[in-house]
C-alpha cells in the first residue's frame, strides 16, 4: 500500500516536494495540500503534469497517512496537536519550534505517532546522535550568512542591527540554540537539529556572524567527548528562498523516500 502525504505550505520547500513527486522520484500519493495563500498555489500546482488538490489542513490531516509541515514555526503546536488527535506521522520542517514546545515530542511518544525530523541543511547528525550515547564535553556551532539570509529575524529586528551596512564579517548573536531559536526561527532549525541529536538546546551554543556578499550558507561544528573531536564544515548554496539552502529541500525528500523504504541506512 502506497503512503499518502499532505503538504502544508506550498514555498519553496513544499513545491520542492511536489516536483520530486511529479517527476517519480518519491513513490508516495499526494493527498493535497493546504496553502495560505490559495492562488499562486493553485497556479504552481497546474504546472505540474499530476493533479492535486487544494485542501483545508482539517482535511488534510482526514485524507493523508503523512502530514508535511513546511509553512513555517508559528503553525507546528495547532499542526501537531491535530495530526497526533488524528493518529497520523507528521514531519516536521521547522524543527526550531521544538525547542520552545518539548510537549510535541512527548505526545508523538504517547500517542505512537511518527515524528520524522529531516536533517535539513545540516550533516554530521548520524556522528553527533553516536556520539550522544557516551558522554559529550562541548558542542558548538557558527553559522555565517550574509544579509538576505538573516533579514527580518526577530533578534536582527530587536537589536536594531543594520544588516546592509555592514562592511566586513560581524558576529550579531552569541548564545545558546534555545536562544538562537528564539532570534532566528526562519534561519537556525540546523541548530535545533544539532542540539536534539547531541546534548539538548540549552547546552549548545551558537554564533550567527552576518557576511557581507556572502553567496552561501556557511556552518561549521564542533563536538568534543569520549569517543574524540569531530570537527564538520558546509557551504550550503541558497534556494529561492534565501532563508532556505538547496539542502535543505534535498535532505526532506530522502526523508520522505526513507519513510516508505524499507531498507535504512545510517544511524
Amino acid at each position: 500500500m502506497t503512503t499518502s502525504i499532505g503538504i502544508v505550505g506550498c514555498g519553496s520547500i513544499g513545491k520542492a516536494i511536489l516536483k520530486a513527486v511529479d517527476a517519480g522520484k518519491i513513490n508516495v500519493d499526494v493527498a493535497g495540500v493546504a496553502a495560505r495563500s490559495e492562488a499562486p498555489a493553485r497556479e504552481f500546482l497546474d504546472s505540474l503534469e499530476h493533479s492535486w488538490p487544494l485542501m483545508s489542513q482539517r482535511e488534510l490531516i482526514g485524507a493523508a497517512d503523512l502530514i508535511i509541515e513546511a509553512a513555517g514555526a508559528h503553525v507546528v503546536p495547532e499542526l501537531a496537536a491535530a495530526a497526533f488527535d488524528a493518529g497520523k506521522d507528521l514531519m516536521l520542517i521547522s524543527i526550531g519550534a521544538l525547542v520552545a514546545h518539548p510537549e510535541i515530542m512527548a505526545r508523538a511518544r504517547e500517542t505512537g505517532c511518527r515524528l520524522l525530523m529531516p536533517s535539513g541543511a545540516i550533516i554530521g547528525l548520524d556522528g553527533i546522535k553516536s556520539a550522544s550515547i557516551g558522554e559529550i564535553d562541548h558542542v558548538t556551532m557558527v553559522s555565517r550568512k550574509g544579509p538576505a539570509a538573516l533579514d527580518g529575524a526577530p533578534h536582527v529586528v530587536n537589536s536594531n542591527i543594520d544588516l546592509w551596512s555592514l562592511t566586513e564579517e560581524t558576529e550579531i548573536f552569541s548564545g545558546s540554540a534555545t536562544e538562537a531559536c528564539v532570534g532566528f526561527p526562519a534561519n537556525l532549525n540546523v541548530s535545533a537539529a544539532v542540539s536534539f541529536a547531541g546534548i539538548g538546546p540549552d547546552r549548545t551554543t551558537l554564533k550567527v556572524v552576518a557576511v557581507p556578499g556572502l553567496q552561501r550558507n556557511c556552518h561549521d561544528i564542533e563536538v568534543e567527548g569520549e569517543f574524540g573531536l569531530m570537527r564538520l564544515h558546509l557551504e550550503n548554496i541558497p534556494s529561492e528562498n534565501p532563508k532556505t539552502g538547496k539542502l535543505t529541500a534535498m535532505s526532506i525528500i530522502r526523508t520522505v523516500q526513507q519513510a516508505v523504504d524499507p531498507v535504512h541506512l545510517g544511524t
